[in-house]
């Protein structure tokens, strides 16, 4: 309804979690580089545990997670905890592609899920579960968790365990009867709320993923939006969703902090503790649907193969996709920039600079990448993951290079394979601008600044890299999902140079 309104190209503050949208604050990283830890070695065959209040990210951190679990990792994933300590097993045992009879007892059902993590762990793999919603699981299924790591060979754990679930998860793990599995939790996370300015660069993160050159909510909006959230992101979602709904109607060009105040109060936000039990059922049912929603994609795109595309586009997806899986994908790109070989560019893609190529992976949507303007290696996740080259997106049509053939695949055909991931390769020198740099090339990045949407940059166009340049490249990072050190290395010039520059399409491949 608003999207047009607002100049976005899809809705900003969806509460499904589709990670084109994902902003980490330095806590969700942290969170997220526990999970990691838990799916490697580091684990050590213990507990990781995850809590977090409803709707902090935990749902979507766990579909991160596993877009980054290693390829020798065999991941059984439990969404619905509220299982007896057999169907349990019969659930591990399906993700690990064991076949199981139903007649199978919890005696035969342990001894086949024994024999089929030794034979993972014999192929050098390594086996997950990871259980959400921990906190529903009863003592008794809790018992049988626990005497899931006793499995082990003489030197090894056999299951790493990752449990997420609210905060009633760490109160039912300190009741003295579960001590034993206590113990051997190895890495614990409590996911906070986001604060104040994480709660800003959040909504103007989503903005921009969404496509609008400009954030419609007004300072002190966007401050009352935090304080009536408090933090939670599924509920700064909501509100948001709820006020740019108010704003259309009024057809208010700002949206402001009593638009924010009246969409919260819509959402039984209210202060009273019966406002907030409301809020609190309605978000438990959402968080329910929400995982019921997600839980096919994210068990479909780990174990089957989706129904093939309309008989429209099957040549192209089924040469497209075979050739991806058959072939280097670097041997495509390469093809775009002369005197360069399909090792050069790999190279360039796995060390981030080499040959005077800089490759870096982004995360982004499609505006994002008509903003780049720059050819694209797009990481494909089913039926199977791979690459291919994008070209360019021509409306609502990408033009794809796969097998050495172009072709033109609808968008939407792309959504259903591709989760944001990309590589984006160009020629840069490895150029490095820091504070205390003088000369043209800051110049040039000042003069670039100034076109920023957003927030322009008010200096002096003098070239000199002062810390208030510094301090504004660091909060374009920020805005931008690039690494914050207020160093304008050549990803950041990219991305600078795209975004802010005046004449789209160009950009300087020399320095």
């Amino acid at each position: 309804m608003y999207e047009q309104f607002y100049g976005f190209e899809e809705r900003p503050f969806s509460i499904t979690p589709d990670p084109r949208f994902v902003y980490l604050s330095p806590r969700h990283q942290d969170a997220l580089a526990h999970l990691l830890y838990g799916v490697g070695r580091g684990g050590s065959g213990g507990f990781v545990q995850l809590t977090g209040e409803v709707g902090t990210g935990k749902t979507t951190l766990c579909r991160l997670m596993l877009e980054q679990v290693p390829e020798n990792a065999r991941i059984a994933l439990v969404l619905n905890p509220m299982l007896e300590p057999r169907e349990l097993l019969r659930a591990i045992c399906r993700d690990l592609e064991i076949e199981v009879d139903s007649s199978d007892g919890h005696e035969a059902l342990g001894q086949k899920l024994n024999e089929r993590l030794l034979e993972i762990h014999a192929a050098g793999e390594r086996a997950v579960l990871i259980i959400d919603e921990a906190q529903n699981m009863s003592r008794e299924t809790l018992e049988q968790v626990r005497l899931l790591t006793n499995l082990e060979t003489a030197t090894d754990k056999l299951l790493q365990i990752i449990l997420l679930g609210q905060p009633e998860l760490r109160e039912l793990l300190s009741r003295p009867s579960l001590r034993q599995l206590a113990q051997r939790i190895t890495a614990r996370y409590h996911l906070a709320p986001l604060q104040k300015q994480e709660t800003v660069e959040y909504v103007r993160h989503r903005i921009r993923i969404a496509g609008a050159q400009r954030c419609p909510f007004s300072a002190a909006a966007l401050k009352t939006l935090h304080h009536v959230s408090g933090g939670v992101p599924r509920l700064i979602n909501i509100i948001a969703d709820r006020a740019l709904m108010a704003g259309y109607a009024r057809e208010a060009d700002r949206i402001t902090p009593a638009m924010v105040r009246r969409a919260a109060a819509e959402v039984s936000l209210g202060e009273s503790d019966g406002g907030r039990r409301a809020l609190t059922a309605t978000l438990a049912v959402a968080a329910v649907l929400v995982v019921l929603a997600i839980s096919g994609s994210v068990i479909w795109s780990l174990n089957r193969v989706p129904e093939e595309p309309p008989d429209s586009v099957q040549p192209v997806w089924r040469q497209m996709l075979e050739q991806s899986a058959r072939e280097s994908p670097w041997r495509e790109l390469a093809t775009l920039f002369p005197e360069s070989s399909a090792a050069q560019v790999e190279r360039a893609c796995n060390e981030g600079l080499a040959d005077g190529l800089a490759c870096h992976r982004l995360r982004g949507n499609w505006a994002f990448l008509r903003q780049l303007d720059q050819p694209v290696l797009l990481r494909l996740t089913r039926p199977r993951e791979g690459r291919v080259v994008v070209l360019e997106i021509e409306g609502a049509d990408a033009l794809v290079r796969a097998a050495g053939q172009d072709f033109r695949v609808p968008l939407r055909q792309l959504d259903e394979r591709w989760l944001g991931d990309f590589d984006v390769l160009w020629r840069d020198s490895g150029e490095i601008l820091q504070q205390g740099d003088r000369g043209e090339p800051v110049e040039h990045l000042q003069r670039l600044a100034v076109h920023d949407v957003e927030q322009p940059w008010a200096g002096a166009l003098d070239g000199d890299y002062s810390a208030d340049f510094a301090r504004w490249l660091r909060q374009f990072q920020r805005r931008h999902g690039l690494a914050v050190d207020g160093v304008a290395g050549p990803v950041t010039r990219l991305v600078l140079e795209r975004v802010n520059s005046t004449e789209p399409g160009a950009i300087d491949q020399t320095d």
